[in-house]
């Protein structure tokens, strides 16, 4: 069998390592208790599966369900398009 996946509209910020950045993912849920933190190339993510980093260029996407979850560049490319 084959599947296609559903067309998704998702929030998403690249993470650049400026304050900018660190801003904008802070703001894709203010109310999520999800334990974010930064440091100068990385953002560290707390999530079900355990703690997932995201280096600089990386995207964090803003799940279905409110999530927070880091994406390489590369998937998230061949993934979405800008809408």
């Amino acid at each position: 069998m084959k599947f296609r996946k559903k067309p998704v509209v998702i929030e998403a910020v690249q993470w650049l390592g400026t304050g900018e950045s660190m801003d904008e993912i802070r703001d894709l849920d203010p109310g999520t208790q999800q334990a974010v933190d930064f440091t100068s190339d990385n953002v560290f993510i707390s999530t079900l599966e355990g703690q997932m980093i995201a280096s600089i260029g990386d995207w964090v996407i803003k799940g279905v369900k409110g999530e927070l979850y880091p994406c390489k560049p590369d998937i998230f490319e061949a993934t979405y398009e800008r809408v």
